[in-house]
């Protein structure tokens, strides 16, 4: 009886702590949601707000007319992750191959170093480095590389660039993580069984360290597929995404009803790379 009673205030006293975490978790995120979702089934009114009746046309227009803007935000996002794991893998496994430790605390100093100046400062950067009269043009005319200035900004290059800048410590830090505790002895032990370089890693060291993988992959495509800042100052027309779409819906006399539709639509493809890495197995 008195094991039962102990358990019993055992369990009630976990409630009661998770209880500011529920109540947290259901205003800002399920009840803002659920808005959403009963907005995006609403009838456009006078000055873009919603009204009855409920209606589906505005997520026929987010599959049909804004189609493109949906393919070219995956699409674009889909890029920022590969190019980050393929410039994130090489530099995780470079910093941890450091012997110094003070150097290896140095080169994470440098990952995160970005993060000490405002992100939206930083893009503004990358436009002076990009625009016609910017430094990169200017560099090259110099060399005689070039005859006129390229257009670098306004384009999907620049996007990409942008993007791949700014989300490539997220794709560094948890690859780095995995590999930390990755013993090396198993690269030195399937050496020894006649494995070569490529085999090692593709065998042996990639899918030991996949957890940080998928989480880095999952930590860069989540927030690409939704940015907005990047695309709108170095993108213009040509980098036009979800997250534009969405900010002009909801400013000024937009259509809310419609810059729901497309925020669910948004949501949903954000939770089905999470599902995945969920289901996968990946650290949580």
């Amino acid at each position: 009886m008195a094991l039962w009673l102990t358990t019993l205030r055992r369990k009630h006293n976990e409630l009661l702590l998770s209880v500011p975490a529920l109540l947290w978790l259901v205003i800002f995120f399920i009840a803002p949601a659920l808005l959403i979702i009963v907005i995006s089934v609403m009838t456009r009114g006078s000055g873009g707000n919603p009204e009855l009746p409920f209606t589906l046309d505005h997520y026929q227009r987010t599959f049909g007319v804004f189609s493109t803007v949906l393919q070219r935000s995956v699409w674009i996002a889909f890029l920022t992750t590969f190019i980050c794991l393929l410039v994130g893998y090489p530099l995780a496994l470079f910093i941890r191959t450091r012997q110094n430790p003070s150097m290896r605390r140095f080169a994470l100093f440098l990952i995160i170093l970005p993060f000490w100046t405002n992100f939206l400062v930083r893009t503004y950067a990358w436009q002076m480095l990009l625009g016609r009269e910017g430094i990169i043009n200017n560099f090259m005319l110099s060399l005689g590389l070039i005859t006129e200035p390229l257009q670098l900004l306004n384009t999907e290059f620049a996007v990409l660039l942008g993007l791949v800048y700014g989300f490539l410590p997220f794709m560094v830090l948890p690859i780095y993580a995995s590999v930390e505790r990755f013993d090396f002895r198993y690269v030195e032990a399937a050496q020894d069984l006649g494995a070569n370089y490529w085999h090692t890693f593709w065998r042996v060291m990639l899918p030991m360290t996949l957890p940080g993988v998928l989480a880095g992959c999952v930590l860069v495509f989540i927030p690409a597929i939704g940015a907005f800042v990047t695309p709108d100052l170095l993108g213009g027309r040509d980098g036009f995404m979800i997250g534009n779409l969405i900010q002009s819906q909801f400013r000024g006399t937009g259509n809310l009803p419609l810059g729901a539709a497309v925020s669910v639509v948004m949501l949903s493809l954000v939770i089905v790379p999470l599902f995945a890495y969920i289901r996968s197995g990946g650290e949580k």
